[in-house]
């Protein structure tokens, strides 16, 4: 009861307010997405997972089976899906295996169920995709006017027949959050701070935005940025937020990920003072989308194999929940379930059928805050 009271107030919430939208022509149906997450933000928060029907703990590729409905009864309120590798000539499956034509189909049935849908992009370098080589300078080599530019726009041509194509049962563009060139401030991609500079990385995500929109005239996709908590010093978050900043013309969700104050391995500082951070982290987020009229989100997080306890209510419901700040994150989202039997140790962030956690993460789908798919019937009402 308490949800349909929150959601009630979301429709009752002015629909007039301004709009950062970066996409003048974005469609209809991408408008709404917006006005929707927008009119959300400081009363319910989506619940995420990544390849939630692509494959779970202990199976592969079952009729739209999910570990989050097994356990809640509930698909998640946002799927997330990776374009990574496809984008190379004559791929059909990603970097996780899921086949191409399977994902479509899966975001096809996320739009039915009414949940959002998200896309990253862990794309594989262009320049040495069959050899092992450094990645450092590929972005240089990539951007306009550099000896290798074509091959991104090769690259960015298949993305975008892939956005195109994904249509509802009614052939309209069903809209995405796109999250490309995610945890740029980190090291471990061929995009990031190690092997770009920032202006280099501005240039980039500036034309990705100006081709996929301008060039290729793909209106559904919300952009969103997703730095790295972990390359972020908690006293001076706001300005290592802004590191190599694309600038708010280009940017629609200002997103964080953000492994490390929820449990990270590597991580020493004590899980209070972590959840401390994490609280700050977010506050001092919604700070600036405030201030800039931007979404904000938690794009990226989770506990691989939820190895703490009461991790959903005791960590990530009380990050998200904290304060009037905090709140206006209107998404979060926990990584994959890949199957056990395919990848060895154990990868999971939600808690499967009998996992020691499945309690707490019931109790965390029936906060009052958080929002999964059967929970979005008023929040889809607005268009």
């Amino acid at each position: 009861m308490k949800k349909l009271v929150i959601l009630l107030s979301v429709l009752s919430f002015s629909v007039g307010t301004t709009s950062a939208q970066i996409d003048p022509d974005a469609t209809k149906e991408t408008k709404a997405l917006y006005k929707k997450l927008q009119n959300l933000t400081g009363k319910g928060s989506l619940f995420g997972h990544q390849d939630d029907l692509a494959y779970g703990y202990t199976w592969s590729e079952g009729a739209n089976r999910s570990d989050v409905k097994d356990v809640t009864g509930s698909y998640p309120g946002l799927f997330g899906w990776d374009f990574g590798y496809l984008e190379i000539a004559g791929a059909t499956h990603n970097i996780d295996g899921v086949p191409g034509d399977s994902i479509r189909k899966w975001i096809q049935f996320g739009n039915e169920v009414g949940s959002v849908i998200t896309l990253s992009w862990h794309i594989k370098n262009p320049i040495y995709e069959k050899a092992t080589a450094p990645d450092q300078n590929t972005v240089e080599q990539l951007l306009p006017g550099a000896p290798k530019h074509q091959l991104l726009a090769e690259r960015l041509d298949r993305l975008a027949a892939f956005i195109l194509s994904l249509k509802d049962k009614n052939g309209n563009p069903i809209p995405i959050i796109f999250r490309p060139w995610h945890e740029h401030n980190g090291e471990w991609f061929w995009w990031g701070q190690k092997n770009c500079t920032p202006d280099q990385y501005v240039q980039l995500w500036q034309f990705t935005v100006r081709y996929l929109r301008d060039e290729k005239n793909i209106h559904q996709l919300l952009y969103a940025i997703s730095p790295d908590r972990s390359r972020t010093q908690i006293e001076t978050f706001e300005s290592d937020y802004f590191y190599a900043y694309p600038g708010d013309e280009y940017v629609d969700i200002l997103g964080l990920d953000n492994y490390w104050d929820v449990g990270h391995p590597y991580n020493n500082t004590p899980m209070d003072k972590c959840v401390e951070n994490l609280i700050t982290s977010l506050s001092v987020l919604s700070d600036i989308g405030v201030r800039k009229n931007k979404l904000t989100a938690l794009t990226e997080t989770g506990n691989e194999t939820v190895k703490i306890k009461n991790w959903y209510t005791g960590i990530l419901l009380k990050g998200l929940a904290a304060n009037e700040k905090t709140k206006r994150m209107v998404y979060s989202m926990v990584w994959r379930n890949r199957t056990k039997a395919i990848l060895q140790p154990d990868h999971y962030y939600t808690p499967y059928k009998g996992h020691p956690e499945e309690a707490d993460f019931i109790k965390f789908k029936n906060d009052p805050f958080i929002l999964f798919s059967d929970e979005l019937s008023d929040f889809n009402k607005l268009k």
